[in-house]
């Protein structure tokens, strides 16, 4: 049996990730936002805590509900969920507009807690995530190049829940690094490559001048 391709083209043509061709959810999120840096600590709080809501879900199920996400947790505005109550568990826990876990809703809770804790430290939520990033030593070919975890997302998951964060394991910890630009795991002859490649050269140019 042949397998299954890596690269496949969209309505338009242009060759891309096989898991991002299908739903047009899946085809916005892969050309505009998957792999290209993200450095600002609310859209990485943001970030972390959907790929944490992810968890055993398709990520599907977590773009459709994302704007419910938005609304439900203020905009992800990491003071203001921090201040969250029992109340707002409640409210949260009611609404059919997310993924409604216990467990996922109060570590989104906790994880804007020990952001502003590592703040009042002196760090950043960038500057913790983002001191995972690697060098990769070469550009993913198929499927079966990528990885689910390494050993830079297992220290980035170990080094987060020693600051007091939930949810963040080796797995989530490496989904976060694909999304956020610390990896580039677009395969070679994807349509947006190069162009990720590039966003990520600048970002991390900028985060050598710090």
């Amino acid at each position: 049996m042949a397998a299954e391709p890596s690269l496949r083209p969209g309505a338009d043509g242009r060759p891309r990730c096989w898991w991002a061709t299908g739903p047009p959810e899946y085809v916005g999120y892969h050309d505009g936002e998957w792999g290209r840096p993200v450095l600002e600590d609310r859209a990485l709080y943001e970030r972390l805590c959907l790929e944490a809501f992810q968890s055993g879900l398709s990520w599907l199920t977590i773009l459709r509900k994302r704007e419910s996400f938005r609304a439900a947790f203020a905009a992800f505005e990491i003071s203001r969920v921090a201040a969250f109550g029992e109340a707002d568990l409640k409210r949260l826990l009611a609404d059919e507009g997310i993924v409604r876990n216990r467990a996922k809703v109060e570590a989104t809770i906790e994880n804007a807690r020990a952001t502003l804790r590592l703040r009042a430290a002196g760090g950043s939520l960038r500057e913790l995530i983002w001191s995972f990033r690697r060098q990769q030593e070469a550009t993913p070919r198929s499927r079966s190049d990528l990885s689910s975890k390494t050993a830079e997302s297992a220290g980035m998951a170990r080094e987060l829940k020693r600051r007091g964060f939930r949810f963040v394991g080796p797995t989530t910890a490496y989904a976060l690094m694909q999304a956020c630009g610390l990896v580039n795991d677009h395969l070679k002859g994807c349509a947006v490559r190069d162009e990720v490649e590039e966003e990520r050269e600048a970002a991390l140019a900028s985060l050598t001048k710090l």
